[in-house]
């Protein structure tokens, strides 16, 4: 059987941020999603609970701020680091508050391994802060982008040839490229590149150019991997960020239903 450790170095951490504010949600989760974290937000600490029984390397960022009372938040946390399904997630603080007592009780005594971030008026600080822990764990992992798949969305690429547009279906994504399949294999060549490449993510029309990575089977279905060339606008980048992120986001809700 695969270490969870082990697969952990692969894949990396998820990270949740539990009962953020909206300070959280706009600005340090938004920020940490594009430097590539796999980040979800989750506003049921009881679902969570239950969620890091299969996730239980995951980094947990609970603000403590609001939600429930301070004697019901060491409890949560207490007990998601002395359950022996969930001792492995690794647990930090994120709060408005920098009462020194309530610092040193998580620091010092609950000890949460992710450490008590104050959230203060410079966010620069505070996501170089978070980065900063983030790395000690290795949430990265050996992982250097987010993928999404995109199956369920129906998300569909055109590609120029020939004067016409070759359709194809979009199996996943990434900010650097994307796997597709067609209906009649285009026979594309290794390094051959397109420009005016166009993907539609639930409705966005993005305009990219990528090459020919490559192309795999599968089921019996050729699989193209093609990546983005240095000439893609940032915005284009930025977008399929987005996409990914509210991709992820809405697996794990509906997971936590």
């Amino acid at each position: 059987m695969e270490n969870k450790n082990e697969a952990n170095v692969i894949m990396g951490r998820k990270i949740f941020f539990l009962h953020p504010s909206a300070t959280l949600q706009n600005t340090i989760i938004s920020e940490l999603f594009h430097q590539e974290y796999e980040v979800y937000v989750v506003k049921d600490h009881a679902a969570l609970r239950r969620a890091l029984h299969r996730y239980s390397n995951s980094v947990v960022f609970a603000d403590i701020g609001e939600h429930l009372a301070e004697r019901d938040w060491e409890i949560w946390i207490r007990g998601v680091m002395n359950a022996p399904e969930t001792k492995n997630t690794l647990i930090g603080i994120v709060s408005a508050n920098s009462d020194e007592a309530l610092q040193k009780k998580y620091l010092n005594t609950i000890k949460v391994p992710c450490g008590y971030t104050v959230i203060k008026s410079d966010i620069n600080n505070s996501i170089k802060s978070i980065c900063e822990i983030l790395k000690s764990v290795d949430a990265k992992g050996r992982r250097k982008y987010l993928r999404a798949s995109t199956q369920a969305d129906k998300t569909t690429i055109n590609l120029p040839m020939n004067g016409t547009f070759i359709n194809g279906t979009i199996k996943d994504i990434s900010a650097v490229g994307v796997s597709c399949t067609f209906e009649r294999d285009p026979m594309l060549n290794k390094n051959a590149l397109f420009k005016d490449i166009q993907i539609r993510l639930q409705g966005v029309l993005l305009k990219a150019e990528a090459i020919v990575f490559g192309s795999r089977m599968e089921d019996y279905q050729k699989i193209y991997v093609l990546l983005f060339t240095q000439r893609v606008d940032a915005q284009v980048h930025t977008k399929i960020r987005t996409y990914i992120q509210q991709n992820l986001q809405g697996k794990l809700d509906a997971e936590l239903k």
